[in-house]
């Protein structure tokens, strides 16, 4: 596996990764009828426009074909107003690589960007029913806050997690 920071060329992989991983991990909480409209061509665009902008931090993972079977995304939502933190904004992977250290090393590059940014203070938002959010707490992340939100007529408890040791995560990645 390698992982590296993910550039123009990887737009195609990583929307490929998006909706085939939405649509496995959020069978059974999102409606089917919007996890089957998804497209692959508009996820392109969308990360097309996410590589570029300078204060978003992508990075793949690839299998030994150099394949790109995750990804993460991370840096500052504009709803964030806490100084010296950041978001982790996505982390996906192919479900045929769930449990193989894929998702760790994704982590471990992403707070690697936040520590040479210099944030001290990391959030994440996870849907309740969403099974990753056990592998944000095995990395040390606390609730810090829920909220409902809506998607495709469905109503949701969405979890915001924290984390404010840097060093714990990165100790344990």
């Amino acid at each position: 596996m390698n992982i590296r920071k993910a550039v123009l060329a990887d737009s195609k992989g990583i929307a490929k990764v998006h909706v085939d991983s939405w649509r496995t991990t959020y069978k059974n909480i999102i409606p089917d009828g919007f996890l089957k409209k998804l497209s692959y061509n508009r996820r392109t665009e969308l990360w097309n426009e996410n590589i570029i902008k300078e204060e978003n931090y992508v990075f793949v993972a690839e299998n030994s074909d150099g394949e790109i079977i995750g990804f993460a995304a991370c840096g500052k939502r504009d709803s964030n107003h806490v100084p010296e933190s950041g978001d982790l904004t996505a982390i996906y992977l192919l479900e045929e690589y769930h449990g193989k250290g894929v998702g760790k090393g994704l982590l471990k590059q992403v707070f690697l960007q936040f520590e040479e940014l210099g944030f001290n203070r990391i959030f994440v938002e996870v849907l309740e029913d969403n099974k990753s959010r056990y592998f944000y707490e095995y990395f040390g992340a606390e609730l810090y806050k829920t909220k409902k939100i809506a998607i495709a007529g469905a109503e949701l408890d969405l979890f915001i997690y924290e984390w404010n040791n840097m060093k714990d995560v990165l100790s344990k990645s």
